[in-house]
This record gives structure tokens, C-alpha cells and sequence, in this order.
């Protein structure tokens, strides 16, 4: 686990060397938090510090702009993104029960994660999938035409194949 850390951190060190003769460094925070993102799946406290350690910013400028774009994630999402579109087409066809139904079921509300760790929810503005409204995307898989019922019963099977493996 380490090892995987300290390549997440080597990467993201020589993405942040890669942009220090591109101009004004700090002209390319976000490109870097984006990154850190990619590499993280959200912006560990650790890591806000040690980019503002290698850019030369200081921290609570770093948090500043974390915290200012609604993008930026400062909590680490769960083992499953549950992504709710709430656009809409969505939104007429049923999304904000559908919603509701998942809030219940995981015991969470949006911008959470579950206690185990295992699911995360968020609400979306368009997934781009209006002609199977209501839809939700977990992780990188879009699911649609779904009643409150249906994603009851999506959870219930995501964490019987957790429990599997």
C-alpha cells in the first residue's frame, strides 16, 4: 500500500515539475488540484500541502481555490459513486423519488459516503441520457427508466457482489 502511495505522489510531483517552465506557476493550481484529483480520487489534506509545498503557494491559498470549485472532492467518495441525474428530463420522470429511495436505503444524504465505505451520493445536473429518464450512473455504468424500487434494488446488489469478493 506504500509502494502505491508513493507512486500516486511521484506522479503527481512530476506532473507538477512538467508545468514549472510553462509560465507563472501558480497560473496552473487548478490544472494541478485537477490531476491530484485524478490520481486521488479527491484532494487528501496531505496532498493540498505537499502541492503547495512543490508550487511554492501558500496552503490556505491551495484550500482557498479547493474549496471555492464545487468540483474539487476533500473527502475520500466510497468504494461506489452513486451519481443521481437530477436534469430535467430526469427530474419530470420520477429522478427526485429515486433520489429519496437511495438517501433512505443508504442512510445518507448527498455529499456523503456510506459507514462502510462502500457507496457515496451525489446528485448530477445531466448524465446525457435524458431519452432513459430517470437515470443514475454508478461508478462509469449508467442505469435508467428507475423507480424508487429499482435503485432499492441496484444497492441491495452492489453490496451483495462487495459481500462476494
Amino acid at each position: 500500500m506504500i509502494a502505491t502511495e508513493d507512486n500516486k505522489m511521484k506522479e503527481l510531483k512530476e506532473y507538477i515539475a512538467s508545468i514549472k517552465n510553462k509560465g507563472r506557476i501558480e497560473s496552473h493550481l487548478i490544472a494541478v488540484l485537477h490531476k491530484a484529483q485524478q490520481i486521488y480520487n479527491y484532494l487528501p489534506e496531505d496532498v493540498m500541502d505537499e502541492i503547495a509545498h512543490e508550487m511554492k503557494i501558500p496552503t490556505a491559498h491551495i484550500w482557498g481555490v479547493a474549496t471555492f470549485y464545487h468540483y474539487f472532492n476533500l473527502k475520500a467518495p466510497g468504494k461506489h459513486v452513486i451519481s443521481v441525474c437530477l436534469g430535467t428530463a430526469c427530474y419530470v420522470k420520477g429522478a427526485g423519488q429515486v433520489l429519496e429511495a437511495a438517501k433512505k436505503e443508504l442512510g445518507i444524504t448527498e455529499g456523503e459516503v456510506t459507514e462502510d465505505g462502500l457507496f457515496s451520493l451525489q446528485p448530477a445536473r445531466c448524465l446525457g441520457a435524458c431519452g432513459l429518464a430517470p437515470v443514475v450512473m454508478i461508478d462509469d455504468k449508467i442505469y435508467g427508466n428507475l423507480t424508487g424500487k429499482a435503485m432499492v434494488d441496484l444497492i441491495k446488489q452492489y453490496r451483495k457482489n462487495a459481500k462476494a469478493k
